[in-house]
C-alpha cells in the first residue's frame, strides 16, 4: 500500500475514533452548532384561528404546540401553518361553508404576519425567500393547503389559494372529496372515483400550472399512483412515514416510496404517535386516554376519539383541539409522576422512519413533518419547543451536518423550485 493512501486511511480511522469517543456534553455541543447553522422546516402545523386575535395570538406561549415563543425556544425557522377543512357534504352548500373556513384560515396566517408580529416574522412563497427570511433573524410562514375540498367546482380556485399563499394542497382528506378518493377508503373497501375524478385530473395539471405542490399524504393508493403518473412535477407526501416499519393507511409501503424516489419528491416523515410504533401506541394508549377523559372531563369535555374527530366539522374539530392543547401539558405532568408506565412513542422511533426512508429512497427524498396542533407530538418532540431534540438524534445516528441540513429543509426547498421550474415552462409554452 503506498504511504499516501496509509497515511489516509490512519487518519480517517483516528477522525471515526474521536466522533465515537465524544462526551454526551461535546455531543449536545456539536448538535447544538449544527441546530443554528441548518435551517429547520416542518411542513405541517395545523392552526386555529381563534389565536389569531389582537389578544390571543403567536407572540405569546400559548398552549397550543406551535408558537413563536415555543419555536424560539426549540429553533424551529419555519412552520406550513395549514389550511385544513374537514370533508364533507360534496354539494354547493359544502364547498361554500369549506371554501369560508379555507379563507378565514388564509386570512389568519397573513394577519400574523402583516399586522400582529410583521417584526417576527414573515410569509414566505419561495425557497429564496425562505434564504433571505430566515438570515434576517426572523422566522418564516409558509401556507399548505390540507384537503382540495373548498376548490369546490371552480378550478380558478387553485390559482386563487397560490396567489394567497399556497404552495401545495392535498386532494382528500378523511373522506373522499369531489378530486380523490382518501386513504380512508382502504377500510370498508369503498371508493367514490377509483383514484381521482376528472375534476380531481384537472386540478393536477392547475397545480402543476403554478407551483403548487402536490401532496399526497391523504388520498388512497390508487388516487397517489395517478397523481404521481400525470403530474409533471415532484410531488411530497407532507405528513407521512413508512409502512414497513407501521402498518396504517397513513403510511406509504414500499412500491409507493418507489414512486416518489422515480417522481423525484420527498416524504416528510411525521411525528404522530400511531403512524410510528404501533406496538408502543397500543401499549400505552389506553393510560393516556384514561388519564386524559379525567381531564377533559373536569373541563366539562367530552373525549373523542380518531374516528369521532373525522366525523366533526372543521368547527368542532378547532374547538375541541383547543381543549386539547389545555390538556396536554397536564396529562404530560401527570404521567410523568406515574411509575411502571410502558414506553411512550418517541424520537428514536420517529428517527427510525427516517433511517428506513433514506436506506429505502435515499437521503434526497426524505424530510420532517411534526403534524403539530393537529394530533401529532412524540416523547422528546412534543411540541415547537423540543424541535432541538431532533437534530440531537440525527447527529447520535452519524448523521453529517450537509445531511441533517437536506432532512430538515433542503429537499423540499429543492421539489418546490423544481415546481416552480415545471410552472414557468408550462406558462411560458402556453404563451407562445
Amino acid at each position: 500500500m503506498k504511504p499516501f493512501h496509509l497515511l489516509c486511511l490512519t487518519l480517517v480511522f483516528l477522525s471515526s475514533c474521536k466522533e465515537e469517543t465524544l462526551t454526551e456534553e461535546q455531543l449536545i455541543t456539536k448538535a447544538k452548532d449544527i441546530h443554528e447553522r441548518v435551517i429547520t422546516l416542518d411542513t405541517h402545523c395545523d392552526i386555529n384561528v381563534v389565536n389569531f386575535t389582537d389578544s390571543i395570538n403567536y407572540t405569546q406561549r400559548l398552549e397550543n404546540q406551535v408558537n413563536l415563543p415555543k419555536m424560539i425556544e426549540g429553533g424551529l425557522d419555519v412552520p406550513w401553518f395549514i389550511v385544513y377543512t374537514g370533508q364533507d357534504s360534496l354539494n354547493t352548500n359544502g364547498y361554500e361553508k369549506a371554501y369560508a373556513n379555507a379563507m378565514a384560515k388564509f386570512d389568519a396566517i397573513h394577519r400574523l404576519c402583516k399586522e400582529i408580529a410583521p417584526d417576527k416574522i414573515e410569509l414566505a412563497t419561495t425557497s429564496d425567500d425562505v434564504r433571505r427570511i430566515s438570515k434576517s433573524g426572523k422566522k418564516v410562514a409558509m401556507i399548505g393547503i390540507e384537503n382540495g375540498y373548498p376548490v369546490g367546482t371552480d378550478i380558478n380556485n387553485v390559482k386563487k389559494f397560490y396567489d394567497l399563499g399556497g404552495r401545495y394542497m392535498s386532494l382528500s382528506h378523511n373522506g373522499h372529496s369531489q378530486l380523490s378518493d382518501s386513504n380512508t377508503g382502504e377500510k370498508d373497501d369503498v371508493w367514490l372515483h377509483n383514484g381521482l375524478s376528472e375534476l380531481g385530473k384537472e386540478v393536477v395539471a392547475e397545480m402543476n400550472k403554478y407551483g403548487m405542490l402536490i401532496d399526497i399524504s391523504h388520498p388512497s393508493k390508487e388516487a397517489i399512483r395517478q397523481m404521481i403518473e400525470l403530474s409533471k412535477a415532484p410531488v411530497i407526501a407532507s405528513h407521512s412515514s413508512a409502512r414497513a416499519l407501521c402498518n396504517h393507511s397513513r403510511n406509504l409501503d414500499d412500491e409507493q416510496l418507489g414512486w416518489i424516489k422515480e417522481n423525484g419528491g420527498v416524504v416528510q416523515t411525521v411525528a404522530f404517535k400511531s403512524y410510528l410504533n404501533t406496538e408502543k401506541f397500543e401499549n400505552r394508549v389506553g393510560i393516556e386516554v384514561d388519564v386524559a377523559k379525567k381531564i377533559l372531563d373536569s373541563m366539562g369535555v367530552e373525549w373523542k376519539d380518531r374516528e369521532a374527530q373525522k366525523l366533526m366539522t372543521s368547527e368542532e374539530k378547532e374547538t375541541y383541539y383547543g381543549y386539547l392543547g389545555k390538556m396536554v401539558p397536564i396529562r404530560k405532568a401527570k404521567l410523568a409522576k406515574m411509575e411502571n408506565l410502558p414506553p411512550a412513542v418517541d424520537v428514536g422511533d420517529f428517527v427510525n422512519h427516517i433511517d428506513y426512508l433514506v436506506e429505502k429512497i435515499g437521503l434526497n427524498h426524505v424530510g420532517i413533518s411534526s403534524d403539530f396542533d393537529g394530533g401529532g407530538g412524540i416523547e422528546g418532540w412534543s411540541d415547537a419547543s423540543e424541535t432541538f431534540n431532533v437534530t440531537l438524534e440525527l447527529v447520535r445516528r452519524g448523521y453529517t451536518e450537509d445531511q441533517i441540513e437536506q432532512l430538515w429543509s433542503g429537499n423540499l426547498l429543492r421539489v418546490l423550485d423544481e415546481a416552480q421550474e415545471v410552472a414557468k415552462s408550462i406558462q411560458e409554452a402556453s404563451a407562445s
